[in-house]
């Protein structure tokens, strides 16, 4: 008989990856429980199958399947509240203050880890888990951090940067040992009955990727109107829809007759401005963070080298991080980066590490 290693809840999305990350900690000796975390707020059953994505009835659906396949306990609970304040909320107000948010990562700190790691250990669990590509480990400095995952192509480190020590002590991930074409393989060879379920791509709650059309819905009349394109001098370009249509870097959909490609720079909600320039424009050798998380070290003591990313699918570039304030950093990059975004993240990588990450400013 084999040794039990503890109680699992494993976040079970019906998709393939925490499919498996259920499979292997069962195949590994732990005590698996399949919890699907309900975070859709419409209760009408014809929108909740529309919206699918990772908090639809058919998520319930297919999780419930394989948690019968695996032969493991399986729960709905219900997070609609702690959805709707810490990522639904945060996601309109961000754009309205002009920044783009960064919705995974709020999703990941607050809900995924906040609300269900407390659940979880009040039902007697010692660890939750997910099917993040990712590891984590314990350095030799005591300090728990996330690890690339062995597969570059499905790395999701930077949307992990946020969790603090105790979430990490309490966390398995084990499909970040693997690649995905392994993951798929394993799901079809213990017939699981979603091995070959394409990935979701879209933010779950705005499953046609219009999000202006769903802050305009959330807000209401708090929804700034038209403005002007300007230049950085103020010259007037023409009128856009309002800020929360525009992103930094963005070049499609201004309908703007320059004869050659422009760029959005800048945001001003203040003034409801939307700031055109050219390509160059669109790149910067700096950018302060606050809202820091470290991860491998406790604290940022003096100025350091790191590979930083400053968004999801940024490769990284070196650069400087020095602590300005109690909770700023000022990152200076060896090279210049493109569309540094306010609202976004910036991690910081310490070889396979993350060191830590911040808000951009």
């Amino acid at each position: 008989m084999s040794i039990k290693k503890g109680k699992v809840v494993v976040g079970m999305s019906g998709g393939v990856d925490s499919s498996v990350a259920a499979l292997l900690l069962k195949e590994q000796g732990y005590d698996v429980v399949g919890v699907t975390m309900q975070i859709w707020q419409d209760e009408d059953a014809c929108s909740i199958e529309e919206n699918g994505g990772c908090c639809g009835l058919s998520a319930v659906d297919d999780a419930r399947k394989v948690a019968e396949k695996l032969e493991i306990p399986y729960y709905v609970m219900n997070f609609k509240k702690e959805f709707k304040a810490n990522v639904m909320d945060y996601f309109v107000e961000e754009y309205l203050r002009g920044h783009t948010p960064n919705p995974c990562i709020a999703c990941n700190r607050y809900v995924k880890w906040e609300a269900l790691l407390k659940r979880s250990l009040e039902i007697g669990a010692d660890y939750i888990a997910t099917g993040h590509y990712a590891r984590i480990e314990q350095l030799t400095n005591g300090r728990y951090a996330i690890r690339n995952s062995v597969t570059a192509a499905k790395d999701q480190t930077y949307a992990l940067y946020n969790l603090t020590q105790y979430q990490l002590a309490h966390t398995l991930m084990p499909v970040g040992a693997y690649p995905k074409e392994e993951i798929r393989k394993m799901a079809e060879e213990a017939g699981l009955p979603i091995a070959h379920k394409p990935d979701s791509q879209e933010i779950c709650f705005v499953p046609d990727n219009d999000y202006a059309s769903f802050i305009e819905r959330e807000a209401g009349e708090r929804v700034p109107g038209m403005g002007n394109f300007v230049t950085k001098d103020g010259i007037i370009l023409g009128q856009h829809k309002g800020i929360t249509h525009y992103t930094i870097g963005q070049r499609k959909g201004l309908n703007l007759a320059m004869g050659h490609p422009v760029f959005v720079t800048q945001i001003r909600p203040e003034t409801d401005e939307v700031v055109i320039g050219e390509h160059e424009d669109v790149f910067s050798t700096e950018l302060d963070c606050n809202k820091l998380n470290f991860m491998s070290i406790a604290e940022l003591e003096k100025p350091r080298k790191v590979l930083a990313k400053i968004r999801y699918a940024h490769k990284g570039t070196m650069c400087t991080i020095e602590k300005t304030g109690e909770d700023t950093v000022h990152c200076t990059f060896d090279e210049p980066v493109r569309a540094v975004t306010k609202g976004q993240a910036v991690v910081f990588y310490d070889g396979e590490f993350v060191l830590g990450g911040g808000t951009i400013i």
